[in-house]
């Protein structure tokens, strides 16, 4: 059993829960930090306002996966810093992401941004509509349903941020079929990439996800040698890598 202390203004209230997960804002987070330093971190994070919170409200009561508040808060500062008005998403689920994207960029770029999301369960990829539409996106964000290995190909222009938050075995596939639609300069990111610690230490891997964590090795040791990334991980939520693309990237060089 795993204990939180969730701290904010006025109380501080403890929560537990069993495994080596703890649920904070919606979202399943594994214990890849201490948690005392997660318990303050979260604690100092000010807390989401009108559909962001509905949102993180809804994903709690129903078991969706959304980024932490920590990781939400280092696309803000990411999309921020490079006045990000173009992103490519991967994985979509309810339309967290897209919505909390969006409204960053609107603080600087008004109604003249742009994200296209892909999501491949069709439940999720309608309700993920109503939200945007919800929060007064439909014109800016688009959602593609279907399997984003079929449906990248298709996706025209070129984008300042790819985010990926999708099948973690697929990553290395997701990156081949986009990093060439991303400009130079522009930023490839992906979540959950040290997947509940299983990819960094061999006591925690389960035997039924054996073949997630090897293609999760093989992507993160091709981004951190490439010489056309500079590529950085950062052990926060489940793991967060972040590439700037330098130069343009041949894979067929280095199979």
């Amino acid at each position: 059993m795993h204990r939180i202390k969730r701290r904010n203004s006025k109380t501080i209230k403890y929560m537990v829960f069993p495994c080596i997960f703890c649920r904070v804002r919606g979202d399943l987070v594994s214990n890849i930090n201490h948690e005392y330093i997660q318990s303050y971190l979260y604690g100092v994070i000010p807390p989401s306002q009108g559909i962001l919170k509905e949102l993180e409200e809804y994903a709690e009561q129903n078991n969706v996966p959304i980024v932490t508040p920590d990781v939400a808060g280092l696309i803000a500062v990411l999309v921020k810093t490079g006045r990000v008005k173009r992103i490519l998403e991967v994985g979509t689920a309810i339309g967290y992401s897209s919505i909390l994207m969006g409204t960053h960029m609107q603080s600087y770029a008004g109604k003249d941004f742009s994200i296209i999301t892909i999501e491949k369960n069709e439940e999720s990829a309608e309700l993920a509509k109503q939200n945007i539409k919800k929060a007064g996106m439909e014109d800016n964000i688009k959602v593609l349903t279907g399997d984003a290995s079929e449906l990248l190909a298709s996706v025209e222009g070129s984008f300042d941020m790819i985010f990926v938050d999708a099948a973690k075995g697929q990553y290395m596939d997701f990156m081949e079929q986009s990093i060439g639609k991303l400009k130079l300069g522009g930023l490839f990111v992906c979540d959950n990439v040290l997947f509940r610690g299983m990819v960094a230490e061999r006591s925690l891997l389960k035997r039924r996800k054996i073949t997630i964590v090897k293609r999760l090795r093989k992507f993160l040791e091709f981004i951190s040698k490439c010489e056309e990334l500079q590529t950085t991980i950062i052990p926060m939520g489940d793991g967060v890598s972040i590439s700037c693309k330098l130069k343009e990237v041949s894979f067929n060089e280095k199979a």
